[in-house]
């Protein structure tokens, strides 16, 4: 007969065991600038981030009735997969093509250190975040590609004109934003014209 005391115990273990691991996404670092201090923002600022994003900016969703719960676990353990895989720059296309990949391999190990319902209802998760297709999926992925924009915004476009992306391609990257909140893309349309303006992006061809 199983001794459901040492069940919990290995359960309390194994959580411990993941909740130490993902410390490690405060050591991933990624291209966008934090607006004070001007220093590579980390993965777990950004996640943390994306989080106050969703619970202000979910009334300006496109769908009704959102499951914020959902949507905020989703956001939360997405970049996760990055403490193995590494930051993938949005603009870099040659990392992109194996970036699911990656990043899938990187999902098994993490999410597989724990317990197994919990386990499995975190890469259920991650798997409905990248798969796109629910209203809640759709919004998460608006405010995670809405965040690096504002943080570009408010630090004079630093990380596009280090990389020298141009406004074209900000808006090709970032256009999936209005499939979440179209609300919010008419404003990310508004700050990047101001950013164009100001001689902070370069207009690029499509201008």
């Amino acid at each position: 007969m199983p001794n459901l005391e040492d069940s919990r115990t290995d359960r309390l273990v194994r959580q411990i065991e993941f909740i130490a691991e993902c410390d490690k996404l405060k050591e991933v670092f990624r291209q966008t600038l934090n607006t004070q201090s001007r220093r590579a923002e980390n993965d777990a600022e950004h996640s943390w981030h994306l989080c106050l994003c969703v619970i202000i900016l979910a009334e300006h969703a496109n769908a009704p009735q959102l499951d914020v719960l959902r949507i905020l676990k989703m956001v939360i353990i997405h970049d996760l997969v990055e403490i193995d895989a590494g930051d993938t720059f949005g603009y870099d296309n040659v990392r992109q093509v194996d970036q699911h990949a990656r990043e899938s391999l990187a999902a098994d190990r993490i999410f597989g250190l724990l317990p197994t319902d919990q386990g499995h209802e975190f890469r259920t998760l991650w798997d409905e975040f990248e798969a796109q297709q629910s209203p809640e999926a759709k919004f998460a992925l608006a405010v995670d590609r809405f965040q690096p924009v504002l943080l570009n915004c408010r630090t004079a476009g630093s990380s596009w004109q280090r990389h020298g992306i141009t406004h074209d391609r900000v808006i090709a990257r970032n256009s999936k934003i209005a499939e979440g909140s179209s609300a919010l893309w008419n404003q990310v349309e508004k700050m990047l014209q101001d950013l164009v303006a100001q001689g902070a992006l370069a207009p690029g061809p499509r201008l």
